[in-house]
């Protein structure tokens, strides 16, 4: 069934464009500088928009949010789930910028995203076995590669009896799950206050009742609240992370770490009890795919990594790693 397309307040003539099925992003540059991605990556469009500064004013407005010179950044969330980014000058040197990522309003199912390519068929029996026996994972990838998108549909396989608390900086995740809560940052007002940060919200969480808690992109300090929750009995939980590749993933979430005063050691030590298997993403071609299924293990040397499991190349075949028997038997999944 095809998504009714949300209207924009304050779109003008994006609104047609942002209304596509498949377009992820629309960024522009310019009134006739206008790019937008249909999921081969970005790609210049004919379009004019008439004054830059004007449109982004609106959309940022129509999101309840202020832009103009004193305030010349603004992030903030349409109605209908729409990001916005704004960039006035002179903070943007070129002129005002606008960038837009639209909120899928169905999330696909595992099947979909086999037929699509982007998830070897194996790995999607890997994926559904993981979340079945309620596995902690970790989303990890570059910058739009599709992490959201395989989340949501990583908690659309959750059983409908449980109830999954999500926390983003914007409601992002629409997984097709009968029971799905949103708890949402926010930013201090004028005066300094009223800050709700995703660390207070990972502590909120852990007092209504979750079954699974979410964290749509673990990026600071709240890397020490999720690390704890997930080592005291709240298992089956999930979280994205930018990462460049698998093995790459220690080192960042050492970063956050520090972030929360953590150090290394502490990062490894909670790590390693709390995360039971990183799933890549990589973008080649344009293409979004999952390239590769880790576990999560603790080195000689005190400190944690990540050991393949499974790797697909950007030829979709696919190839085990050492440590696939270990990982097939501890959670289900069998053959070579």
């Amino acid at each position: 069934m095809a998504e009714a397309p949300v209207r924009l307040p304050g779109a003008g003539a994006l609104q047609e464009l942002l209304a596509e099925p498949g377009v992820s992003d629309v960024v522009v540059n310019g009134p006739r500088s206008v790019w937008v991605d249909r999921g081969g990556g970005l790609e210049p469009v004919e379009l004019d928009v008439g004054d830059v500064r004007a449109l982004a004013v609106r959309l940022v407005a129509a999101a309840g949010e202020r832009l103009d010179d004193a305030a010349p950044v603004a992030d903030a969330s349409l109605p209908g789930g729409t990001r916005v980014h704004a960039v006035l000058p002179p903070v943007a040197a070129e002129g005002p910028l606008i960038s837009l990522r639209t909120l899928r309003r169905r999330a696909f199912d595992l099947a979909e995203l086999v037929a699509l390519g982007t998830v070897h068929p194996r790995v999607a029996d890997v994926l559904a076995a993981l979340v079945a026996r309620r596995a902690n994972v970790l989303v990890s990838g570059g910058t739009g590669t599709g992490k959201t998108t395989l989340l949501a549909t990583l908690l659309s396989l959750v059983p409908g009896h449980e109830r999954i608390v999500c926390i983003e900086e914007a409601v992002e995740l629409a997984p097709a799950h009968p029971h799905v809560v949103h708890l949402v940052a926010r930013r201090p007002n004028v005066e300094g206050a009223g800050e709700v940060t995703l660390a207070d919200l990972v502590r909120h969480a852990l007092r209504m009742r979750p079954d699974r808690i979410v964290l749509g992109e673990c990026r600071g300090a709240e890397v020490r609240e999720v690390l704890t929750a997930l080592n005291t009995g709240h298992d089956g939980g999930c979280a994205t992370v930018h990462a460049n590749a698998p093995a790459d993933v220690p080192a960042r979430l050492a970063a956050l770490g520090s972030l929360a005063a953590m150090t290394p050691a502490a990062v490894a030590a909670q790590a390693v009890s709390a995360l039971d298997a990183v799933v890549h993403l990589r973008r080649d071609a344009g293409r979004r795919r999952v390239a590769q299924v880790a576990a999560v293990v603790a080195t000689a040397d005190g400190r944690w990594g990540v050991a393949p499991v499974l790797d697909v190349d950007p030829d979709g075949v696919l190839r085990t790693g050492d440590a696939w028997p270990g990982f097939a038997a501890r959670w289900g999944v069998g053959g070579r």
